[in-house]
């Protein structure tokens, strides 16, 4: 089904009975890659997952967002379904949105970030190279004599430097990959009151277990759960482990409006 949110028609799927769970994705994925942690959770629970503007079956953004611009979103949608005192799970990106959601509605009940994106990575001198090769580059192609071979050389740098989330990319949503990779939310987490599960797998490399362990650090309420032999996708790798921890999680939570 499909709901209008800030002029863009947004798809989402709702299942079950009981407190509002959530589901909100990570970068380059849509809501099916929670088919199975949706079905488990909805025998006890009206469980949502929605397609972020710009995957999924969702619309694109008419232009660039940030993080902000995703949370206002997930405002509405929540706002616009009448839903109440949600528990949110969010993956990679969509820890991101969870945790500036939270930071800000103390009436969220619960969460769980599994594999959550949200401190900024240390970068190697790699990244910074080609950064800072980017930025030379464009100033460079800027001369006049060199404008009109601009957006052809840039792109063709693009492609060759960026990372495979990247190239695959619009470019609106390269755009937004460049604003939300980069932001650092740790100043949001210690306003964040919800009891909160970070659940993470070993071998991550994308959010690193280091990650969550400042995220545990700064959030109030939060404890950790890392599965060995696991890495960003650790809810699909681990599926009955993490079926299990969850459940633990919400164990007082079944079958309350």
């Amino acid at each position: 089904m499909f709901i209008e949110l800030n002029d863009l028609h947004i798809h989402y799927q709702v299942e079950g009975k009981g407190r509002s769970v959530i589901l909100l994705h990570g970068w380059g994925t849509s809501l099916d890659l929670f088919e199975d942690l949706q079905k488990s959770l909805s025998k006890h629970f009206q469980v949502y997952a929605l397609d972020f503007p710009g995957f999924g079956q969702s619309d694109e953004p008419k232009e660039a967002w940030d993080v902000e611009k995703y949370t206002v979103m997930l405002e509405n949608f929540i706002d616009k379904l009448s839903i109440h005192e949600p528990i949110l799970i969010g993956h990679s990106f969509g820890g991101r949105v969870s945790i500036k959601y939270a930071a800000r509605h103390q009436h969220v009940h619960k969460i769980i970030l599994i594999g959550s994106a949200g401190v900024k990575p240390k970068r190697k001198l790699e990244y910074y190279v080609k950064v800072y090769t980017f930025k030379t580059l464009k100033h460079i192609l800027s001369l006049p004599l060199l404008r009109a071979y601009k957006e052809d050389m840039l792109n063709k740098y693009r492609g060759k430097a960026g990372s495979s989330d990247y190239q695959s990319a619009s470019r609106v949503m390269q755009q937004t990959l460049s604003k939300v990779v980069n932001e650092d939310l740790q100043h949001h987490m210690p306003d964040i009151q919800a009891p909160t599960l970070l659940l993470w797998g070993r071998n991550d490399t994308a959010t690193p277990v280091g990650d969550a362990k400042i995220m545990e650090k700064l959030i109030p309420n939060a404890g950790l759960a890392v599965l060995e032999n696991a890495g960003h996708y650790v809810f699909l790798e681990k599926k009955g482990q993490v079926a299990m921890i969850v459940d633990k999680f919400l164990e007082e939570d079944k079958g309350v409006e």
